[in-house]
């Protein structure tokens, strides 16, 4: 499964065929229903990630996305979020952030044990502490289609975008920060508990925000940009 995951965040086209073959060529001998199987544990499709995290509630509203065409040029005009695997050694967490899209910086986030929701109200509470957002866009995933959730966004006259079922491109930054956190931290570490990758993450988390010179942002910081 943690090799299936590198894979698969280098090449979120690949499906379950081309994961099996590349997993052969580096040396396992696997055959194609246990990749899919594992992958349906981990909730990975080939082109769109919407993960299991991202399951929908069909009792609970979704919202249009509102983004199609939008000049986002200032920071607090669109948040994004979403959930991402954390492995550590021999389970899985859950990592949610809010990420302003404009700087790059990331305004909040929280690791879970589990996929209470929770954690995505406490990350949104924390975030709503620092500033506003105009727009939050998320995915239609239960944790921010629910109720308490969105509440929060009306009372605070906060317009709510969401994601088209399967279209994982329209929370692309926030596809991008998973890939730069696997890369650059979780992949460089094998956890060995909760409280361990909690603190790992927040060293990372501080860096990227304050050290991390993004080339998109003229080599400048996030949170340079962000409290300009």
């Amino acid at each position: 499964m943690n090799k299936i995951d590198e894979i698969y965040t280098e090449f979120p086209y690949y499906g379950s065929p081309r994961i099996t073959a590349q997993l052969k060529r580096e040396g396992y001998d696997i055959n194609h229903k246990k990749v899919e199987r594992l992958m349906k544990e981990m909730g990975v499709m080939a082109i769109f990630p919407k993960k299991n995290t991202s399951k929908a509630n069909p009792h609970h509203v979704a919202y249009p996305y509102l983004l199609n065409g939008l000049d986002i040029n200032h920071p607090n005009h669109v948040w994004g979020t979403d959930i991402t695997y954390v492995r550590a050694k021999g389970v899985w967490f859950y990592l949610v952030a809010i990420l302003d899209w404009f700087s790059r910086y990331v305004v909040s986030w929280k690791l879970s044990p589990s996929m209470s929701q929770d954690f995505c109200l406490a990350a949104l509470q924390e975030a709503l502490q620092i500033d506003m957002p105009q727009i939050h866009n998320s995915d239609q995933g239960s944790q921010f289609t629910s109720e308490e959730y969105t509440n929060i966004l009306k009372t605070s006259n906060i317009q709510i975008s969401m994601d088209g079922r399967g279209r994982c491109f329209d929370n692309i930054f926030t596809e991008r920060l998973w890939r730069s956190v696997k890369y650059e931290e979780v992949y460089l570490h094998e956890y060995q508990s909760f409280d361990e990758a909690r603190e790992s993450l927040d060293k990372y988390f501080h860096t990227y925000n304050h050290r991390r010179l993004h080339q998109s942002l003229n080599y400048n910081t996030p949170a340079e940009i962000y409290f300009q």
